[in-house]
This record gives C-alpha cells, sequence and structure tokens, in this order.
C-alpha cells in the first residue's frame, strides 16, 4: 500500500482546506514537534510534548518546561551557552 500523503506529511489530515502556504507553514512547526527529542535526564530519545510548553520524557517520567515547539527554545539555548562560557571562565581562574 501506498503512502498518500508524501508532499504533504503531517498536514495531510487538513486535505485541500486552508491554502497550500498554510498548511506549509504548519507542517514546518508540526514536523520537528512531534519527532521524539533527548531527554536531559536519561538521555534517551523519549521526550513528547503534553501541552504547550510542558514536555514530559515516556521513559523516565521526568516533566519539564520547554518553548512551545521544541523542548529547548532558541532563548533557551542562549541561556545555556552563556552559562557554559561563564563555567569555562570561571574554571580557567
Amino acid at each position: 500500500m501506498t503512502r498518500k500523503t508524501k508532499k504533504v506529511g503531517i498536514t495531510g489530515k487538513y486535505g485541500t482546506r486552508y491554502g497550500s502556504t498554510i498548511r506549509k507553514r504548519v507542517r514546518e512547526l508540526l514536523t520537528p514537534m512531534k519527532q521524539d527529542h533527548r531527554c536531559p535526564r536519561c538521555r534517551f530519545y523519549r521526550v513528547r510534548r503534553q501541552s504547550v510548553g510542558i514536555w514530559e520524557c515516556r521513559k523516565c517520567g521526568y516533566s519539564f518546561t520547554g518553548g512551545s515547539w521544541n523542548p529547548i527554545s532558541d532563548p533557551g539555548r542562549n541561556l545555556l551557552s552563556t552559562l557554559q562560557r561563564i563555567r569555562d571562565e570561571k574554571d580557567k581562574q
């Protein structure tokens, strides 16, 4: 049996409604969100979104807050890199 949503992917559920551009934008948001992400505690790829900003690991049960669409948002990623840089500078002294 062949797949019916090769081009449209996860937005195939919308059919021809809402226009192609909007469905492409939605696909860009939903595809990474629905993937398994790495758990910050156990490091397995079992994290799924429970609701907006709340993520949970399906292996160890660890719940944490993050971005709306990704477990680590861009500002959060910037904060982690800044903290790492500060720790490295502190260790050098």
